[in-house]
């Protein structure tokens, strides 16, 4: 599966290696370009997951902010929730399609 913004390659990685939760893809960090990801401050801390990192994706010359989420170091109870452990997975909304 492929994360793309903008025509851009932002993650890449079999299907069987991604985790889904809450209707969300959750790509390996391995397969992310983190270049093309700048931390945000913006707050968000789930009930159930923890803290959540967001990342500003930047894909030629379109810049979307907060697109990118993870959760370095989710609540111990979020591993049997979701079956395994997802420590900074990364997922993408807003601009960014998810595609097989």
């Amino acid at each position: 599966m492929k994360a793309v913004l903008n025509g851009v390659t932002i993650a890449e990685a079999p299907q069987e290696d991604l985790i889904k939760i809450e209707g969300n893809w959750y790509f390996p960090p391995q397969s992310v370009d983190s270049a093309l990801l700048q931390k945000t401050t913006t707050p968000y801390t789930c009930p159930w997951k923890g803290e959540c990192q967001y990342f500003t994706v930047t894909a030629g010359t379109t810049v979307s902010a907060d697109a990118a989420f993870s959760y370095p170091t989710p609540y111990p109870a979020a591993f049997t929730r979701v079956g395994q452990d997802f420590s900074g997975y990364v997922a993408f909304w807003k601009d960014v399609r998810v595609t097989e």
